[in-house]
């Protein structure tokens, strides 16, 4: 009878013209990854579909069903690895069409996910409504006739409707091209010491980066935050905590014109690290020319006779040094030195933004986590990694993500990268490691994401939780179509 009973709302919820919805749903079952059935998925679909119709009676069992897969959903993901799954979701003017919101997160909860990651800043364009964007970058939606859609509320609301944790995830030190073309912000934009911004250096020229010093810059993503925290997201991501990524031989910083230290804000603040004459003197010159020679060390021993040694922050020579070795065997610790002070300087740059950028959710008690790269704050020789991205100084307070996006054609570099951030990370620090993949397939040489999860569950329960990138890999088709508007 059972069986007959399924088989017939199964057939009955095909046809749209039978009155189906007198069947009432059955309890929903998952398996052990919490993944919804075809069935069941099928019948919440029709459901919704019917609901789209103004049908009254779709609209209460289509509610119903989706509180019963939320409760499945939550007890599931509480039994089983990991207690956290996450996936980071885009959304683009096409999901203001009514339902696509909910499709889209039914799909999420179908495929046992309990929380997602939703851009709510990227390429220049906030997830905003036009109507309510007080901020300096344009709304991602600015198709006429939807000004006052507020997709980044209803994407919260809908998932929290189906039992999902939605986390607003942001682009951070990278502004994107819409804020270079503001005459009134160049002095915000990052530039080395070859006069270049990150326009330049970055191959799809949408990617500006900003000075992390610079007052304005600071104002107007602070401002941002504070739209995106006021719709109260459960948590909130910051992505791109780091200067351009280059390629070839640019990789590799290695001397301080490569280093993103040459507009005002961060000169200005790099100077003020001087603690007396000499040491500011000696930064200039530095900046300068790149090096300092042993004529410098004699001319400014010269310009400033009463001090000793040149002291910045961080520096702290021994007493009796002082200034007392000739100035060719000075030179070479001096310029180490003064290397050292200007990676330093970049990278609390770094640090000082997502700690004010996170401020106004940690006073709201959000969680605010930190994406980056395992392999993007490596030294090499006595160069460093273009990227700066100083993660294993990231507070401990915040949620630590680590994009484990190694290639190498199996999950042993995959489980190197999560291991280094584990070993690193402060115990009561929060890793939620991001892999890149899709289910039941390798992409572009990475194995599935079923491959990559049991290679993870090693590290159980110190990790809770894991995140998948992308929804745009799982259902390439659905996002192409959203992206372009196509028929469904």
């Amino acid at each position: 009878m059972f069986f007959w009973l399924r088989l017939s709302a199964t057939i009955l919820s095909s046809s749209l013209l039978i009155p189906y919805l007198r069947i009432q749903p059955v309890q929903a079952q998952v398996n052990q990854l919490c993944q919804l059935s075809t069935a069941e998925a099928r019948e919440k679909e029709n459901l919704r579909l019917a609901a789209l119709r103004d049908n009254q009676e779709a609209k209460n069992k289509y509610q119903q069903l989706l509180r019963q897969h939320a409760q499945t959903l939550q007890e599931c993901r509480n039994r089983n690895w990991p207690q956290v799954q996450a996936v980071w979701l885009r959304l683009y003017p096409c999901d203001v069409r009514p339902g696509e919101v909910e499709h889209i997160m039914d799909r999420i909860v179908n495929r046992g996910y309990n929380q997602v990651y939703l851009e709510a800043f990227y390429d220049g364009q906030v997830l905003l409504p036009a109507a309510n964007n007080p901020t300096v970058w344009p709304s991602v939606v600015r198709t006429p006739g939807a000004e006052q859609t507020d997709l980044l509320l209803t994407a919260i609301q809908k998932g929290r409707e189906r039992g999902l944790k939605v986390y607003a995830w942001m682009f951070t030190t990278n502004f994107g091209y819409t804020y270079a073309q503001r005459r009134d912000r160049e002095r915000a934009i990052a530039r080395n010491g070859k006069g270049q911004t990150s326009l330049y250096v970055v191959d799809n020229n949408s990617q500006v980066f900003i000075d992390p010093y610079n007052l304005q810059a600071k104002r107007d993503y602070y401002q941002m935050v504070q739209e995106v925290i006021r719709r109260r997201p459960d948590g909130i991501l910051f992505d791109y905590i780091r200067y351009p990524r280059q390629a070839g031989s640019n990789s590799i910083a290695t001397k301080v014109t490569d280093l993103w230290l040459y507009s005002e804000a961060t000169q200005q603040a790099l100077f003020q690290r001087a603690q007396n004459n000499k040491g500011q003197e000696f930064i200039r010159r530095f900046l300068s020319k790149g090096y300092v020679t042993a004529g410098d060390i004699a001319e400014v021993d010269k310009l400033y006779p009463q001090e000793g040694e040149p002291l910045w922050q961080g520096r702290n020579p021994p007493i009796e040094q002082k200034s007392i070795l000739p100035p060719e065997q000075r030179q070479p610790q001096l310029q180490m030195e003064l290397w050292q002070l200007s990676v330093a300087h970049a990278m609390q740059g770094i640090l000082d933004f997502v700690n004010l950028a996170a401020y106004p959710a940690q006073q709201l008690g959000i969680p605010a986590g930190v994406v980056f790269f395992p392999d993007a704050n490596q030294n090499v020789g006595r160069g460093f990694d273009s990227r700066l991205q100083p993660w294993d100084r990231f507070s401990s307070k915040l949620e630590w993500h680590p994009m484990s996006y190694a290639n190498c054609g199996n999950v042993s570099c995959i489980v190197a990268q999560v291991k280094q951030v584990l070993n690193t990370a402060n115990f009561s620090t929060q890793v939620i490691p991001a892999i890149a993949g899709a289910w039941g397939k390798p992409v572009n040489g990475r194995p599935s994401i079923e491959t990559q999860m049991q290679a993870l569950r090693q590290f159980a329960p110190r990790l809770r939780g894991v995140s998948h990138f992308a929804y745009s890999w799982q259902y390439p088709e659905h996002d192409n179509n959203r992206k372009f508007c196509r028929a469904q």
